[in-house]
């Protein structure tokens, strides 16, 4: 249902931002059981409230924190749906985020040509909107973490490093996407360290853990951010800094069920009791990391390292042919990480075909001064009626006085003005035409009750505007007529139908809607 009493958006979020970004806040800082919790509290004050544009916002920190959860088949659901629904969408940073969000969601679930493609679809949006400033962080963070989880480390590291060196964004959005950015570099580190490019993995490890001490040293509650530190002390051999943190931390992660942090430390703990010497210590630590493990690269991380430890503990034939094996399934996953970026690059290129063509319909079925639809996309629609829906005819009332009395500039900004209120009640199955002159008609996927309450809300917003600004004396009513669709029925029919309410508004003295 359409909302008639939403508030005034204060902020691009909605008008009730603070409920929504609390539970950004909560997944942020790695508390994803209180953030759904949050979410249930938010989401249902939210629809109270009508403010569907900050619901949206609240649903996708929900869509976070599920994927932290590793319950990626619900997240997938919750960012596929907010993609569908662009009624209440906010700025394109904000829409590219969310289809970034649902490319990792996708490539967890092994949708890979799915989620390469909504890489592609957010990256050409982020190309075409300012840079700088919260929002387009927030989104590049996003997109960041979808190229990670299909093993694009390269273009991950390229994209954090263009966002943290160019962008603005309050302290907490920074140090987490600080934080994204040394999961980032270990989770690049172990692979390379698979492949044998021990120097170049220690390097990474090394500006991982230089990051994630600045952000630990804000004393900011943060479960990730000090498992990741476990990790990277455990990678360079600081066993007492790494025990430190998982004496501290994995017992209670596992006992919340934030099973990625909880992953984490098993790993860190597994190699500060490797490097020891307890080969069964470690056995166990790993086996638990991989029981925790989603992602198929996670898995294979774990299998490695328990791969590893059964040639040391029983060195032989038969494990010597396993553990080569295993090694060449890993390099083969490494050279597949380049078909990747060639399949990226790939839906790159069908995305911008299929925006250019989009962009060229776009513009044979514009009007050229409202840039509403035309004559041409007008008759497209009553080619192809659907039955539930309704259709809408206006008229300019006197508008040829309008341009007599103050010119055609200031007429031409009248259509313009009236325009922009058409567009901005079409939903995103809804379409605002104009034929030509003052004639305008939109086509309401609503049934006739709710379109009526649409059209007098255009009329009222048009009557009540301050039109002196644009000439002093001016005056702007709109006469309406409106017909919803009949089943079977013909789309010269159904305008036959509109057109005589049309006229009834105009000889009932014209500032007035007509309607069954």
């Amino acid at each position: 249902m359409r909302n008639d009493h939403l508030p005034v958006p204060v902020s691009p979020y909605g008008p009730f931002p603070g409920l929504a970004l609390h539970v950004h806040d909560l997944t942020i800082r790695g508390h994803h059981t209180e953030g759904l919790a949050a979410a249930d509290e938010s989401e249902a004050i939210l629809l109270i409230l009508g403010d569907q544009r900050t619901w949206r916002v609240a649903r996708l920190g929900r869509m976070y924190a599920l994927a932290a959860l590793g319950r990626h088949d619900e997240a997938l659901t919750i960012g596929e749906a907010l993609i569908a629904d662009t009624y209440y969408g906010g700025p394109r940073a904000t829409d590219a985020k969310i289809m970034a969000d649902t490319a990792r969601a996708n490539i967890s679930i092994a949708r890979i040509d799915e989620g390469l493609n909504y890489i592609a679809r957010a990256t050409l949006v982020l190309d075409t909107v300012p840079t700088g400033g919260p929002r387009y962080f927030s989104a590049m963070a996003s997109l960041c973490e979808a190229a990670k989880y299909a093993e694009l480390f390269e273009l991950a590291d390229e994209i954090m490093r263009r966002t943290l060196s160019a962008s603005e964004a309050p302290e907490l959005w920074r140090t987490s996407a600080e934080l994204q950015y040394v999961e980032l570099l270990l989770e690049w580190a172990v692979r390379l360290e698979q492949v044998d490019r021990a120097e170049e993995a220690a390097v990474e490890v090394a500006k991982a853990v230089t990051l994630v001490r600045r952000w630990t040293d804000l004393d900011i509650d943060s479960p990730l951010a000090f498992a990741l530190l476990a990790l990277g002390s455990a990678k360079q051999g600081d066993h007492a800094e790494a025990m430190k943190q998982v004496d501290r931390l994995l017992v209670r992660m596992r006992a919340a069920g934030q099973s990625h942090e909880a992953r984490l430390l098993h790993l860190a703990h597994g190699i500060v009791l490797r490097d020891q010497g307890d080969l069964r210590g470690a056995r166990r630590e790993f086996q638990a990391g991989l029981e925790l493990a989603v992602l198929a690269s996670q898995r294979l991380l774990y299998r490695y390292e328990l791969a590893r430890l059964a040639l040391r503990e029983s060195p032989g034939e038969a494990t010597a042919t396993v553990f080569a094996a295993l090694r060449l399934h890993v390099e083969s996953l490494w050279r597949l990480r380049l078909d990747r970026r060639t399949m990226l690059r790939q839906a790159m290129r069908r995305v911008e075909l299929e925006a250019a063509r989009s962009r060229a319909d776009h513009a044979a079925s514009s009007d050229a001064l409202t840039g509403l639809g035309n004559r041409r996309m007008f008759d497209r629609r009553m080619e192809h009626l659907n039955d539930v829906g309704s259709l809408l005819l206006i008229d300019v009332d006197e508008f040829k006085g309008i341009n007599d009395r103050y010119s055609h500039g200031v007429g031409d900004r009248v259509l313009g003005e009236i325009a922009a209120v058409l567009r901005a009640h079409c939903r995103a199955d809804e379409v605002a035409i104009r034929f030509g002159g003052d004639e305008f008609a939109m086509f309401l996927a609503v049934g006739e009750r709710e379109a009526r309450v649409v059209a007098e809300r255009i009329r009222q917003v048009i009557l009540t505007r301050d039109w002196h600004q644009i000439a002093p004396g001016l005056r702007v009513t709109l006469s309406m007529g409106l017909a919803q669709c009949v089943a079977g029925e013909s789309g010269r029919d159904l305008y036959d139908r509109a057109d005589a309410r049309l006229y009834l508004a105009k000889r009932g003295g014209r500032n007035q809607l007509a309607a069954a």
